[in-house]
């Protein structure tokens, strides 16, 4: 199927979770003094290896508890990156469908999803198994997300026929840009040549509100502008600051 790549508006948005809605990348943060969790990240992220072949094995470095991944989850909102509730709350008061698709783990990545304004079901990540003591037993081995190709296949499945912006910045994201009619390489956390070289935009600014030039139309940001209440005035306004 050929890619039908065109400017906005679009009728779903979607954010990856790590170094994209927050600074941070959950999986690093369960062992943070371990650098071959590290070093596996970096090398699934920049697409030198695939995904399949790390995931597991960072999570049985890590052998995360249910108690690490609620530590997890206060992190992404401790660590979000400026403007991601607005921006969400702004996409949906424009009638967009608003998912997040992230290779993190379920258990901290929904909570937090949650905290921006996004619904439980339009919270795409890996779910973990844990024993009646709280203790890691295995992933969810059948989840698209913790393999090369994943994303482009879940939206495939999970958006068919409709208009996807997609914001992320890792090799995963890259690969899923063919589902998409927008593809923005999120750098202002990580940025990946190669993912930035296959991106239709590139927003290296640390607050969201720079993506919406490039998710919105000029009639969607008009109708924010004219928000009742003034709602989304704060949010304009950086728009507009970053455009000078």
């Amino acid at each position: 199927m050929a890619r039908n790549a065109h400017g906005p508006p679009y009728a779903v948005v979607v954010f990856d979770c790590d170094s994209t809605l927050s600074t941070i990348e959950g999986i690093e943060e369960l062992t943070a003094s371990d650098p071959q969790i590290a070093a596996l990240t970096l090398e699934a992220m920049e697409g030198r290896v695939p995904l399949e072949e790390v995931y597991g094995r960072r999570l049985e470095l890590a052998g995360p508890e249910a108690a690490d991944m609620e530590r997890i989850g206060a992190l992404y909102q401790s660590t979000a990156i400026q403007g991601a509730e607005e921006v969400i709350a702004a996409l949906h008061y424009l009638g967009k469908s608003v998912r997040i698709v992230s290779g993190g783990l379920l258990p901290a990545v929904r909570p937090f999803g949650r905290h921006l304004g996004v619904p439980s079901e339009h919270i795409h990540a890996v779910d973990l198994h844990f024993d009646a003591a709280g203790g890691y037993v295995d992933y969810d081995r059948q989840s698209p997300l913790a393999r090369a190709g994943g994303k482009l296949e879940l939206l495939r499945a999970l958006v068919p026929d409709q208009d996807v912006a997609l914001v992320g910045d890792g090799a995963t994201d890259l690969e899923a840009r063919e589902a998409c009619a927008r593809f923005i390489a999120f750098t202002a956390v990580e940025r990946r040549p190669e993912v930035v070289a296959g991106a239709d935009v590139e927003v290296d600014r640390a607050d969201l509100a720079a993506l919406l030039p490039h998710l919105l139309s000029a009639a969607e940001v008009q109708q924010l502008t004219t928000a009742a209440g003034d709602r989304f005035s704060g949010l304009v306004a950086r728009i507009e600051e970053g455009h000078r």
